[in-house]
């Protein structure tokens, strides 16, 4: 069974039209995920439903084969964990100590696991000499690692992050998807909601969606050869794949090709 599973999910913040349409989607332990589309393509309301921020009009959400409720939010929350846009709006604490101790509060652990694991993953993360620090005196790259460090405390087994490199410069940004790539190295599922086609490269697996709905899914090699889905997505193909895509099918084959090995190289 999928960690997380998704059945016929369906939610309207208005009576016009649902921000998310019927979607299914299974995700597998382990895997990188991105979910790829436009502003108002109603990817970040699907990560919002699926740690239990907003209630659906229709469909279940399962992760770990425990179905999302009112009863099982808390324990699910502690599964998977999510980093917004702009990690200002997930500090609750006067420090860095605080706000990675927060979650660890709600789970009831004692004193002394608390101080260890804030001094573990403060220590993974890389923001050590800052647990002292008020937030608002980080940059936003240590204030995304910060809220990483308070998900990781509570033994979260995936991290979805919602459009989370979009308020970063481009070394911080770079810096983040490293880290990133580490934790998926280390076992934890990633979910990365973007509409930047090469931070999406990153994944094994590429979701598309557009106006509430999945209009594509697979692998990442596969998703890039088709130029449709990204004109229906309002997505901009990388400049060399575009023009190769216009020369024909086996240009555009090759180009495939070589973008994903330059991207590796850099990754």
């Amino acid at each position: 069974m999928s960690f997380l599973e998704i059945r016929d999910l369906t939610f309207s913040y208005t009576e016009d039209k649902p921000a998310i349409d019927n979607i299914n989607l299974d995700i597998n332990r382990g895997e990188w995920i991105a979910i790829l589309g436009p502003n108002g393509s109603g990817k970040s309301t699907l990560a919002k439903a699926i740690i239990g921020l907003l209630d659906p009009d229709n469909g279940t959400i399962f992760v770990d084969d425990m179905e999302l409720s009112e009863k099982t939010v808390a324990k699910i929350r502690q599964k998977i964990g999510i980093i917004f846009q702009n990690p200002d709006n997930q500090f609750v604490g006067c420090t860095v100590r605080d706000d990675i101790a927060f979650g660890m509060e709600n789970m009831n652990l004692s004193r002394e696991e608390m101080l260890k694991r804030i001094d573990y993953f403060a220590e993974k993360t890389g923001v050590s000499d800052l647990l002292d620090n008020a937030p608002s005196s980080l940059s936003g790259g240590q204030k995304q690692r910060v809220a990483i460090a308070g998900i990781l405390a509570m033994k979260t087994e995936m991290i979805i992050f919602d459009e989370a490199t979009s308020m970063l410069d481009p070394f911080a940004r770079k810096d983040l998807m490293d880290y990133i790539r580490i934790l998926h190295d280390e076992g934890i599922t990633i979910v990365m909601i973007t509409h930047d086609i090469e931070e999406a490269m990153w994944a094994n697996r590429m979701v598309v969606m557009n106006d509430g709905k999945i209009i594509r899914e697979g692998k990442k090699e596969e998703i890039l050869k088709d130029s449709d889905i990204f004109a229906k997505a309002f997505l901009e193909l990388p400049a060399a794949m575009a023009i190769a895509d216009k020369l024909g099918d086996d240009t555009a084959e090759k180009a495939v090709k070589d973008f994903l090995w330059e991207l590796n190289s850099d990754m």
